[in-house]
């Protein structure tokens, strides 16, 4: 799976409003659902805020990766968004979020989430690649550095 098969650069927000976790997931699925549209998107935010409280997607290194799924989506969907300032997340490695990628995918398709998930780790597994994105200025930047990483994995 590639990452830029499912983002698309309206998906991407640099930088995010939100001050907190919770107002950082509710932009990321506002963004989400304007963009995919989403007939509703208050499901979509109830989805992946619910998946937050049973348990943290603060992952370390500055990166969460909040995600949930519902009836209203049919595919597969992402958006990224980097944080004004860092956000406490609650991450396991207790520092705070400076890039947040959150997934929201169909009910009934557990393949495509777990493996979107396992994609976006793989990638963010490179200190460069994660460290690039955290500092990108803009939605583009963002988009060329995920395909510049595809790309070089892919040869």
């Amino acid at each position: 799976m590639r990452l830029t098969e499912i983002l698309s650069r309206d998906c991407i927000k640099v930088p995010l409003e939100a001050s907190t976790k919770q107002e950082a997931i509710l932009e990321l699925a506002d963004v989400l659902a304007s963009k995919a549209g989403l007939s509703d998107p208050d499901e979509l935010k109830q989805a992946v805020w619910q998946r937050e409280q049973t348990r943290t997607t603060g992952i370390g290194h500055g990166v969460a990766i909040p995600h949930g799924k519902c009836k209203g989506i049919d595919r597969l969907l992402m958006a990224i968004g980097i944080p004004a300032q860092p956000l406490e997340f609650g991450a396991i490695d207790g520092k705070p979020v400076e890039l947040i990628i959150l997934l929201g995918s169909p009910v009934d398709q557990t393949g495509p989430h777990i493996q979107a998930l396992a994609t976006v780790s793989r990638l963010l597994t490179d200190e460069s690649t994660r460290e690039s994105i955290k500092a990108a200025k803009s939605a583009d930047d963002v988009y060329q550095i995920i395909a510049e990483s595809e790309a070089k994995a892919a040869v």
